[in-house]
């Protein structure tokens, strides 16, 4: 096994200073190996060293331009900065150098929402679901992403598909509680915002939406 496979091993296992030591090693044995660079950012990005992380990411750039991970990692490192112009040209460079992985596509889609560019992350998040076919939290933000553009039945379909995967979804039954209030199906929000705070009974939005509904049925 090499270093960097024993590093990720080390990562697994949740020994971060063992997987520190591991690349570190593997970095001065091959100074030129990009992919030492990449696996050493990401253990400081997992113990919350974000600024040095980078440089590790931007110096496996400079080693090895078509390195996508890098540029994906980057891109997870400034959205959590909240620097999502930088994010965004990340996640579209790894791209471009072929990471054709859900992960990135979901995040360029994530991205694009936070720079309120709704309509450029539909297809992002459309083809994250399609990579990531498992994936609750993709289906769920694809759904949020149809219903603030207004596509409320598909929307529905993708809310209900998160739900299949994730049935203590709170967000997402609350957010089909609001699908179908819109559709003006009273009864079947009802259902899922008190879905939603059996799973969660702090949920405010669906305690809210709950007495907006039973309000207005009382008053009909």
């Amino acid at each position: 096994m090499d270093k960097n496979q024993l590093g990720i091993q080390y990562m697994q296992e949740g020994k971060w200073e063992e997987a520190a030591t591991t690349f570190m090693e593997a970095i001065e044995e091959n100074p030129t190996d990009a992919v030492s660079y990449i696996n050493f950012g990401n253990v400081l990005s997992a113990v919350g060293e974000v600024e040095r992380a980078l440089k590790f990411y931007q110096k496996a750039i400079e080693l090895d331009g078509e390195a996508g991970t890098a540029y994906y990692s980057a891109g997870n490192l400034y959205f959590e900065l909240e620097k999502y112009d930088q994010a965004k040209s990340m996640f579209e460079a790894a791209m471009k150098k072929g990471l054709e992985s859900g992960d990135n596509y979901f995040m360029l889609g994530l991205t694009l929402l936070a720079l309120e560019q709704g309509k450029l992350a539909l297809p992002y998040l459309q083809r994250s679901t399609e990579l990531n076919d498992q994936d609750a939290e993709a289906f769920f933000q694809y759904g949020l992403c149809l219903a603030q553009l207004r596509y409320v039945d598909e929307s529905i379909s993708q809310l209900e598909k998160c739900i299949q995967i994730n049935p203590a979804h709170a967000d997402a039954l609350y957010n089909l509680g609001v699908a179908y209030g819109f559709k003006e199906e009273g009864e079947k929000a009802l259902q899922f915002f008190n879905k939603a705070l059996e799973i969660q009974p702090d949920h405010l939005l669906a305690g809210y939406g709950k007495k907006l509904i039973e309000k207005g049925s009382i008053d009909e």
